[in-house]
C-alpha cells in the first residue's frame, strides 16, 4: 500500500515490489498515482501466489479508510 503526497492510499499487487515502486515513482505505475507524489510504501505483505495476492488486494480495497490505517499501524 502506498501513501500518496495528497494523503490518499493506493493498493495494488506485484511480484517485484522494488520495480513496481520505482515504476510508480517514475510515473509509469497506475494512472491513479501519477501526479500524486511523493509516494511512500506504508504496508506490504507476502502472498503465496498470484491468485491469493489478487484476492487480498480486493479485500484491502474494500476496507474503510480507518481499517486501512489500522492495518498500516498494527
Amino acid at each position: 500500500m502506498l501513501r500518496c503526497g495528497d494523503g490518499t492510499l493506493y493498493t495494488g499487487w506485484t511480484d517485484d515490489l522494488e520495480a513496481r515502486l520505482a515504476a510508480h515513482r517514475e510515473g509509469r505505475g497506475a494512472k491513479y498515482t501519477r501526479g500524486r507524489g511523493p509516494l511512500s510504501l506504508v504496508y506490504a505483505e507476502e502472498c503465496g501466489n498470484c491468485s491469493a495476492a489478487l484476492k487480498r488486494e480486493l479485500e484491502i480495497k474494500k476496507l474503510p479508510r480507518a481499517k486501512k490505517e489500522r492495518l498500516i499501524r498494527p
